[in-house]
């Protein structure tokens, strides 16, 4: 998706691994690891790179912080793309992400990896072809002199291990209630167990002028470099940029 907006669009994109995940340092305080802290990283590395606006696309987590950054700084949000994440997340969709990542098997090998993730996720993305798993893979996972292991901060795991998940999540609509001055792209995985497509049609009803996709044969989250949404996403942008520049 990167590539795409910056090659064939002609747009600056930067793309920030929060702390504990990719190329980011793990921080020693786990308690660190929350939204609210990794939404004042994104600001202080946007500032550190004279950004004073930008539109951003949040993928789950990244459009928690989002939902945040529209709270604390909304004048730095000039478009937004929100990723199968709203302001509801069900509880029973988080629950069957915390089951995986506690009992995750650990692959030794690219190939035993392919099959972990399939088994995992295949029934809820039908559409991916053998080269989305094999990018999947090669971005969830690093090579050492070890093998392969997570590309983030095991620990992270434990940061949901405190959920209730009997019990509805606290919901973000007051914050939601921000982007709804700006121009905003929901997209949603048909499978999607993360973002009800109830929680999407109440997104369009608080904000008239949401565009929304929902992805066919994918679950949470979908591929956003798969299919049309390359297409779909630079377009989405170059819509708001025009309206941006008629203000």
């Amino acid at each position: 998706m990167a590539l795409h907006l910056s090659s064939q669009a002609g747009r600056n994109v930067v793309a920030f691994d929060y702390r504990g995940r990719g190329q980011s340092d793990y921080d020693p305080d786990i308690s660190h690891y929350t939204v609210g802290v990794e939404a004042g990283d994104v600001l202080a590395g946007l500032a550190a790179l004279d950004i004073e606006g930008a539109g951003f696309i949040g993928t789950s987590r990244g459009g928690l912080i989002i939902h945040v950054l529209g709270a604390i700084a909304p004048a730095m949000l000039k478009a937004v793309v929100l990723n199968d994440i709203g302001p509801v997340i069900e509880a029973s969709g988080l629950a069957h992400i915390r089951s995986y990542l506690v009992g995750a098997p650990k692959p030794k090998t690219f190939a035993q990896a392919l099959d972990t993730q399939r088994s995992a996720h295949g029934g809820d993305f039908p559409a991916l072809t053998e080269a989305d798993w094999e990018r999947m893979v090669s971005a969830l996972y690093r090579e050492t002199d070890a093998g392969l292991v997570p590309d983030f901060d095991p620990r992270l795991v434990d940061t949901l291990a405190g959920l209730d998940l009997s019990k509805p999540l606290p919901d973000l609509w007051p914050q939601f209630e921000t982007l709804t001055a700006m121009p905003l792209l929901a997209i949603r995985g048909a499978n999607s167990s993360l973002l009800s497509a109830a929680t999407l049609a109440e997104m369009q009803r608080r904000h008239p002028g949401m565009e929304a996709i929902t992805v066919e044969g994918q679950g949470h989250a979908p591929f956003l470099e798969t299919g049309t949404l390359p297409v779909a996403i630079a377009a989405f942008l170059d819509r708001a940029e025009r309206k941006i520049q008629k203000k």
